[in-house]
């Protein structure tokens, strides 16, 4: 059993101990994911109307959000380990309730527990990755996991499409039920066991939160709040007013998790060699100039200036996720990174809530009508600049706060 940090050495022990908690991300980010497109398969299969079918994605994703403290804290009073492998035992069983459901009511029911697991994997991955990083890695260890969180949310959709003719829409479910039986049993094998808790009462959240922790919280909150809104008003804007067909804007919106996935180790190397001060504000930066160009590139140079804009955009997406997570985590103590883990994940969900509706309400008001689907191409490109101009204030504001509260790290 590997007992030591993941270092350089190459050993591979480090380099499966590091599997094993990437796999354990991966799994939560791809629930999140896979289930979408099987939407329409579940209102046939179930004779139901969109809006309740719609709940089987809503459900996972209420019940990761408002379980990813409770998460972190039950791991630092128990032991990360001991938790997350309980957490991957129910995420396994869920999955496997979700794949056998004989009725939606029981499906929902059984994404809610896969819920509940993908928060234990999402948030104590994060604690064990930092404490088994030598200090000299984290930053890199950080920039792994966001590119293991971006690799799942871009395969969930085409992982399911590809299951979906083969297996119906169960074979959506069963396929994560291996996966996760594979990250409990190398977690068991690899991961060295958890210190002995002292018995002594748990810091309230209230002490935990503190003015220092705060301000990165905000922060991490408007990040994602603006990178779901590109997701979100992104189709409207390729399909209604670029009138491209489906399949094009599939391909564009690959764009930006494919970069993702290539971006994150160098961002997190970026952060280990330049320290994470410095890079987080590089981020914020490169996030604000890509909103602004989201907002005005478009409009005159088409499918290029969106191109271009995600191009900038992404990669401060994640250098900021590598450098923010990576000094949130720098000087907290083991007793309590599980609840900053926990934190850190709430505020990023609650950004991507807020991305999803509020923003999403801007955008609707920029085109000036409620059913946007029929709305002139004209007005979609109005409600795209509205809304990116927000966005882009969004991250000035962020960037302003960072250089005015943040920590003063390298």
């Amino acid at each position: 059993m590997n007992t030591g940090k993941i270092d350089d050495t190459g050993s591979a022990a480090p380099v499966w101990v590091t599997a094993a908690l990437s796999l354990s991300a991966l799994l939560a980010s791809l629930g999140t994911s896979i289930a979408n497109i099987a939407l329409p398969t579940l209102t046939q299969a179930f004779a139901a109307p969109f809006a309740e079918v719609q709940a089987v994605v809503v459900s996972y994703l209420a019940a990761l959000t408002v379980s990813v403290v409770v998460a972190g804290r039950l791991g630092d009073r128990f032991g990360l380990r001991r938790v997350l492998l309980a957490g991957l035992g129910l995420f396994a069983i869920s999955s496997l309730a979700c794949a056998i459901a004989p009725g939606l009511v029981l499906l929902i029911g059984a994404r809610v527990g896969q819920g509940i697991g993908a928060a234990i994997l999402m948030t104590l991955a994060m604690a064990l990755m930092r404490e088994l990083a030598s200090e000299a890695q984290v930053g890199r260890a950080m920039g792994l996991l966001g590119t293991v969180s971006a690799l799942g949310t871009a395969l969930g959709p085409s992982l399911g499409g590809l299951l979906l003719p083969l297996a119906g829409w169960r074979g959506i479910f069963a396929v994560q039920v291996p996966l996760a039986l594979i990250a409990l049993l190398l977690v068991a094998i690899l991961l060295p066991t958890d210190a002995p808790k002292p018995k002594a009462k748990a810091p309230s959240l209230l002490s935990v939160m503190d003015r220092r922790l705060l301000p990165n919280l905000v922060i991490n909150v408007l990040v994602a709040a603006v990178m779901m809104t590109t997701l979100v008003v992104g189709p409207f804007f390729l399909a209604l007013s670029l009138g491209l067909d489906p399949a094009s804007v599939g391909l564009v919106m690959t764009v930006g998790p494919v970069i993702s996935i290539l971006g994150g180790v160098p961002a997190g190397r970026l952060v280990d060699g330049w320290g994470s001060g410095r890079v987080l504000r590089l981020g914020l930066g490169l996030l604000f100039l890509g909103t602004l160009l989201l907002a005005v590139l478009p409009g005159f140079a088409g499918v290029a200036g969106y191109i271009v804009a995600i191009s900038l955009l992404t990669p401060g997406y994640q250098l900021f996720q590598a450098a923010n997570n990576t000094l949130v985590l720098a000087d907290i103590s083991k007793a309590l990174r599980g609840t900053v883990s926990g934190l850190l994940s709430l505020s990023r969900n609650a950004g991507l809530i807020a991305g999803a509706s509020l923003m999403g309400a801007v955008f609707a008001c920029g085109v000036g009508r409620a059913d946007i689907a029929s709305a002139s191409a004209d007005a979609i490109s109005d409600g795209m600049r509205v809304t990116f101009l927000l966005a882009g204030a969004l991250m000035l504001f962020a960037l302003l706060l960072e250089v005015a509260f943040g920590r003063k790290a390298a």
